[in-house]
């Protein structure tokens, strides 16, 4: 919500709007709006990295029918690594104009469920990450070429 359609890390297909309105403590990954892509990022080293499986918005009804069929994997350099489960959070942010969710640049607050994955800074050079998930009739795929870059000795320190 905190990027307009146009430039949002969510419909992006090719990956050139992965480094949009990252923070500095956490590298976030995109998953789609129900559709694949294959996404090529690059990604500054040292940073830990997050991405959903499958997630979603809604109310906390929606979130347990929601999670009760969700399933996924995603595997990096071939090596399967693991999912945590949300079932349920309150989650409140602050939208911009003509983002794909709200479409309003209000505040929003509803709660959010998904299966995501939190991975330490990955080591400098080229990965591939591969990132399925469904729930019900909602299904994600996205296939990332990651190029990580080398920690700056003055940012290691």
């Amino acid at each position: 919500m905190s990027e307009p359609e146009g430039t949002n890390p969510v419909a992006d297909e090719d990956g050139s709007d992965c480094e949009r309105n990252q923070p500095e403590d956490v590298w976030f990954l995109a998953g789609t709006f129900g559709t694949r892509a294959e996404r090529t990022c690059s990604i500054p080293g040292g940073v830990p990295v997050a991405f959903p499986l499958v997630n979603l918005l809604g109310d906390p009804a929606v979130c347990t029918s929601f999670m009760s069929t969700a399933k996924g994997s995603a595997a990096l350099d071939g090596e399967k690594v693991e999912a945590q489960s949300s079932r349920g959070e309150s989650i409140s942010v602050q939208g911009v104009a003509f983002n794909p969710v709200t479409g309003t640049d209000e505040r929003y607050t509803t709660t959010g469920c998904g299966l995501w994955v939190q991975l330490p800074p990955l080591k400098p050079g080229k990965h591939t990450l591969t990132i399925r998930g469904q729930a019900q009739d909602f299904s994600v795929g996205v296939d990332y070429s990651l190029t990580v870059d080398a920690v700056d000795a003055v940012d290691a320190v």
